[in-house]
């Protein structure tokens, strides 16, 4: 029979499958369970039915299921079905009654006054004006009622409720026609049979249940085991031995569990007990992103009592999708080696998915931009809310996810969610990446880490809060810490914000595990902290912590000598502490150093302790007052140091160095970001201009820079195989290096070009002085990119110190005494950046390199299509053998910021990889072996 309702799933379940059903766990896998065969949870239905009918409710009304316990609510679920009524599950309210009182009246309101089922009589629901409740002991009765038939499968079949504050929750609609044509396509993918045994634990009022822990098995008549959620929260090894006794074939879990079973798997060993997973074909992870080290451990480690290598499935999906929509069959974690997040794989049949730019458009594959979607499974729109419908749907009808990402050959990979960014001085950040990294970090608990924006009155951009669980070093979470052990943790939290996002945390929060609001899935409402914050409910908290750090970067090492001393001030002084604050041990970093901030650092220790020169990675390798003293006293008094173009930005790994020419501006800061992501890989070197130093002269001619710089290189690499590469002008530099490198017999495997062809003429011909002092002003972020883009036209062709004063009249000057300039300083290095523009003038490329690796992103003007046909594959003409160009998120000034560097290390990575392999192959380890 045509099934035209989800309804007909469980008759004919009831009638087909009748040694199968439902059985419910009361408690772990030591604990009892109850067998409900699908004819009883039919019958069971119908019976309920009866007492809903006698309360008035006919076919269309709203029933709101208020219901924690697995059997409680697919009784009540099934009873509204079957009897045409649209059940609508929700989420339990909570012990704050004003929060709940709020959730009730907004949902009594949206769904025109539904009637509340809960379990007992007295409902003990908060008071609000009109609304109707009963309890299941209320409505049940001995008769057994007969279905309703008049439903279509276009009617709505279930209300599911998004998360959200208790004033914004929009009620997703979801028909009887997206359901079944969910539930065949999930089928392509997992291949469910009569034969198989499903498990779930995650509470009904998530989606996740409802559709792939109930509905997908009963489709398909398997046998579903559910335990309630406290279960395994409570202790998650009871997720395994529940696999392991009941023999579950398919599950689902998001991935904070993994790695909550990762740090209790030594219990285990601990104990000598053994599970038998080996039934186990697929374990959904959905609901947030798969950590593929996480995940991979998690194989790793439960391999020896059975776990399949390919048993974990990265998986996508939403209520609006009717849940998991993509899957990343089979896939894992051999075709995500090297990423941090999984790929989610591809969707089910029906499904078409594409990534979208901010005018809706579909960008090709490896382009990021937002998910969107359309099939037979996607909701229709939200009830009563046709604002929130239309603002969901593009013009062509394709569903916006909010959720951000690529496709590469199908498969889909997502990087964030745009509601739960962070967006500081107009640049997105997405909570979720850093919180992954924060939850590694040694004295941090896992799952307990939040990463959220506040912005106090007055600011004009958000500020990043980070909240954690503090772990101490005996393994308990959220308890007493000592001082030592918390400070080492918040040092840890703003270092490694500082080194992914480039400015320090505006406050981070320690705090006990039960400050965490949860989802039932487990995901962390930072709406919800973000508002708690704002309203003073951690103030005691931050009162603590500013206590705590007053004590430890006061008192606990005093400045020994006057360099210290002096370097104290100059940290104060930069980063707005009180100079008494800051000890020995106090780190650059730990008090919010910035890649901007070192520019500053180095001019003021230029200016008070004579020390010209001070590189970048000296202040990342030497960040505390005693460390940078202490190199400062092997350099220092003296004269200024001999120039050396090479600045070591990352030194560890034993694959084959990197070196990185500057772009046009001259410095290196740029690659600040991009050279941390190298760490424990291979060196990066950057090449940094001639005429930042007292008493530098730029170079005279390409000619004379290119040989420096490869002597430098081979000063710092004495032999081959090289790999070399340049941003923008750089690129060009880059070219030329690996022919006079070549020249002298040496091999040079990997020639790279960050976005510029091999005819710079052009461009610098384009960038005279005011264009190029209107970048480097754009570039140090004193100007806007409207202001990059008019200001050239209105500064030509005036005298070069008058273009100077009128910049200069337009920067903040709160924003030069930050970056310890003003006119002549700007001035010179506007002088030296057009130096290298000069030099760039009269350059034609000439000769060839075996290949080139060209990374192409959208151009300063025109198309990226036409830049890369027109312009870039222009270095086909410089190369003996096919070059490769390579498409990166970003346009030409951002292509490497936060928001894209992690993209673009990845694909200049493989690049490296891949040309590299044997070079690298045949470099010498740490114990001397090859």
């Amino acid at each position: 029979m045509r099934q035209k309702t989800i309804a007909d799933l469980l008759l004919h379940a009831a009638r087909h499958h009748p040694g199968s059903g439902v059985r419910h766990c009361l408690g772990g896998a030591s604990a009892g369970f109850v067998d409900q065969s699908y004819a009883e949870l039919r019958d069971d239905a119908l019976r309920l039915l009866t007492g809903l009918r006698e309360r008035g409710l006919r076919p269309g009304d709203k029933v709101v299921l208020l219901l924690e316990r697995p059997r409680d609510f697919l009784t009540a679920f099934w009873a509204a079905v079957l009897g045409g009524l649209v059940p609508c599950p929700l989420a339990p309210l909570g012990a704050d009654p004003e929060r709940g009182a709020a959730q009730l009246r907004h949902v009594h309101t949206l769904l025109d006054g539904p009637l509340v089922v809960t379990a007992g009589r007295g409902h003990g629901l908060p008071r609000v004006e009109g609304l109707t409740v009963a309890s299941l002991d209320e409505l049940r009765t001995d008769r057994i009622a007969e279905p309703h038939d008049g439903a279509r499968p276009g009617d709505t079949a279930v209300l599911v409720l998004t998360s959200g504050s208790t004033g914004n929750s929009k009620a997703v609609i979801l028909t009887h026609a997206n359901l079944l044509a969910s539930m065949a396509a999930k089928n392509g993918h997992q291949r469910l049979t009569a034969d198989d045994t499903s498990l779930n634990w995650v509470s009904f009022d998530h989606v996740a249940a409802l559709l792939e822990g109930h509905l997908f098995p009963l489709s398909t008549g398997s046998r579903q085991l559910h335990v309630e959620p406290r279960v395994v929260l409570g202790e998650p090894l009871e997720f395994l031995r529940l696999i392991s006794r009941h023999g579950v074939t398919m599950t689902f879990t998001p991935n904070f569990l993994l790695g909550a079973l990762l740090s209790a798997a030594d219990r285990l060993d601990d104990t000598g007990e053994r599970l038998d997973l080996s039934r186990l074909r697929h374990i959904v992870s959905g609901g947030e992103a798969v950590v593929c080290a996480t995940g991979e451990a998690f194989l790793d480690r439960f391999a020896p009592h059975g776990l399949a290598r390919d048993v974990l499935w990265p998986a996508f999906g939403m209520t609006e999708t009717c849940a998991g929509s993509i899957y990343s069959r089979g896939a894992f974690p051999d075709a995500d080696r090297g990423q941090e997040f999984a790929a989610l794989g591809t969707p089910v049949e029906g499904l078409r998915i594409r990534v979208a730019d901010g005018e809706d458009r579909a960008l090709p594959d490896g382009e990021i931009g937002e998910l969107q979607l359309t099939g037979p499974m996607i909701t229709p729109g939200y009830h009563n809310n046709p604002r929130a419908t239309a603002e969901a749907f593009t013009a062509d009808g394709w569903f916006r996810s909010g959720d951000v990402g690529w496709i590469d050959d199908g498969r889909l990979t997502l990087i964030g969610r745009s509601k739960d960014s962070i967006i500081v001085n107009g640049v997105n950040y997405f909570s979720h990446e850093l919180e992954t990294t924060l939850e590694q970090l040694p004295g941090v608990t896992a799952s307990h880490v939040a990463v959220f924006p506040t912005r106090a009155p007055g600011d004009d951009t958000e500020r990043v809060v980070v909240a954690f669980c503090p772990q101490g070093a005996d393994g308990e979470t959220g308890g007493a810490v000592d001082e030592g052990t918390l400070y080492k943790a918040l040092v840890a939290i703003r270092n490694t914000v500082v080194l992914h996002w480039g400015f320090r945390p505006s406050l981070v929060l320690p705090l006990p595990r039960e400050a965490f609001p949860k989802t039932s899935l487990g995901k962390t409402q930072r709406a919800l902290m973000r508002r708690r914050l704002e309203s003073g409910a951690y103030d005691d908290v931050r009162q603590a912590v500013a206590g705590l750090t007053l004590r430890m970067l006061g008192g606990y090492t005093p400045p020994a000598d006057g360099t210290e001393r002096v370097l104290a001030e100059i940290y104060a002084d930069i980063l707005g502490a009180d100079p008494a604050t800051i000890g020995a041990d106090a780190n650059f970093f730990d008090l919010g150093g910035t890649s901007l901030d070192i520019l500053r650092l180095r001019s003021r220790v230029a200016q008070r302790l004579g020390a010209v020169g001070l590189e970048v990675i000296t202040v990342l390798r030497s960040p505390t007052v005693r460390s940078l003293a202490r190199h400062l006293a092997t350099t220092a008094p003296g004269p200024a140091p001999s120039y050396d173009p090479v600045v070591p930005m990352q030194t560890s790994g034993t694959k084959t160095p990197l070196f990185c020419v500057h772009p046009g501006v001259g410095e290196v800061l740029v690659f600040v970001n991009l050279a941390q992501y190298f760490t424990g890989d291979r060196p990066f070197y950057a090449l940094r201009a001639r005429g930042f130093n007292e008493g530098e002269k730029p170079f005279a001619t390409f000619d004379q820079m290119v040989d420096a710089y490869a002597a430098a290189i081979r000063a710092r690499q004495p032999h081959g195989p090289y790999a070399v590469a340049g941003y923008s002008f750089g690129g060009a530099v880059a070219f030329e290096i690996a022919k006079v490198l070549r020249d002298q017999g040496e091999r040079v495997d990997f020639v790279g070009s960050f976005n510029l062809p091999p005819h710079i003429k052009y461009r610098m011909e384009e960038l005279d002085f005011a264009e190029t002092a209107v970048n480097l002003a754009f570039f140090l972020a004193l100007i806007d990119g409207e202001q990059s883009r008019r200001l050239p036209g209105e500064l030509r062709g005036l005298p070069v110190e008058e273009q100077i004063d009128r910049l200069v009249g337009l920067f903040p000057p709160d924003r030069m005494t930050e970056l310890d300039l003003d006119a002549e300083k700007f001035g010179a290095w506007a002088e030296l950046a057009n130096a290298l523009t000069d030099l760039g003038r009269d350059y034609r490329p000439s000769g060839s390199v075996p290949s080139m690796s060209v990374f192409y992103a959208t151009p300063l003007r025109g198309t990226k299509q036409d830049w890369l046909d027109n312009e870039l594959r222009r270095w086909d003409e410089y190369t003996t053998e096919p070059n490769r160009y390579i498409e990166v998120p970003g346009e030409h000034y951002t292509l490497m910021g936060p928001r894209h560097v992690a993209s673009f290390h990845a694909a200049l990575r493989r690049e490296l990889d891949r040309a590299l392999a044997d070079a690298d192959a045949a470099r010498p380890r740490p114990d001397g072996t090859r």
